[in-house]
């Protein structure tokens, strides 16, 4: 009896993908790190929850830009409470093998393609819901793995 021995191998089109910058005045995608309103990284306390993205340092006001060649996929709602109505909006993308979103942004459009490095729109007013927080685009995989690899 002879056996056979098949060996699969599985190659994901997003090993080696980074992003590009994300927000202008921050060409090093800087990483918000501690605020007196808690950390950006991805697992960090949220009370009984945990942070399930990574926050990108970014100014209220700021163009927010395609970290590589992507597919816009429409809006996220990121919260239900009408009192942060200010920074209520993100949008859905893929790319370089990668599902994700990024929240606090107002995109010029939500459907489409947008090459790497070109605006997608700007960053919302989050000291107006969170004074004193370090202003920061919330990027989240859309499977809710720690995006900080592609960093």
């Amino acid at each position: 009896m002879r056996h056979v021995v098949v060996f699969l191998a599985v190659l994901c089109v997003c090993d080696g993908v980074k992003f590009g910058q994300l927000c202008s005045g921050n060409p090093a995608n800087t990483k918000r790190t501690s605020d007196s309103w808690g950390q950006g990284h991805h697992g960090a306390s949220r009370g009984s929850r945990r942070h399930e993205g990574l926050d990108i340092k970014c100014n209220d006001g700021a163009t927010v830009y395609a970290p590589f060649d992507v597919t816009l996929n429409g809006k996220v709602t990121v919260y239900t409470d009408p009192s942060k109505a200010a920074i209520n909006n993100g949008i859905n993308l893929r790319g370089g093998g990668l599902c994700f979103k990024l929240f606090y942004v107002q995109p010029d459009r939500y459907s489409g393609s947008v090459r790497k490095g070109q605006r997608i729109g700007v960053m919302m007013p989050m000291q107006t819901v969170y004074r004193g927080i370090t202003s920061h685009v919330h990027v989240q995989m859309c499977d809710k793995s720690d995006p900080t690899p592609y960093f």
